[in-house]
């Protein structure tokens, strides 16, 4: 990447935008180059820093295709449904626990 302009926390120009900052304004940076860069100082870390984009030359969020919908639907289905019991959870399982929280925690709920 070739030498951009850096900004202070909240000191950039108008016109500029960040990845979410887009997003919400349901544009996409549409292969542009990074136009700018801001830091965030912290104070044990080296600064925070976010890309920034022209909003001008940004473009449309492309639309999901019913054939996306139905592969994150299944993606997120999957999240849900316990690898040890089968069932549909409910809720996306913790990958901490790795089972849903009736098969983690079957000791417990017998002794009750």
């Amino acid at each position: 990447m070739a030498s951009v302009p850096v900004y202070r926390w909240r000191l950039a120009p108008e016109g500029l935008a960040t990845l979410r900052q887009l997003r919400a304004r349901g544009l996409r940076p549409g292969g542009q180059d990074v136009a700018a860069q801001v830091e965030r100082p912290r104070r044990r870390r080296g600064p925070l820093i976010a890309y920034l984009y022209s909003i001008e030359q940004a473009k449309p969020v492309r639309p999901m295709t019913p054939a996306k919908w139905a592969s994150l639907a299944k993606a997120n289905a999957a999240r849900r449904r316990c690898p040890q019991c089968g069932r549909d959870a409910g809720y996306v399982i913790p990958p901490s626990l790795g089972t849903c929280v009736s098969c983690a925690y079957r000791e417990e709920q017998r002794a009750d």
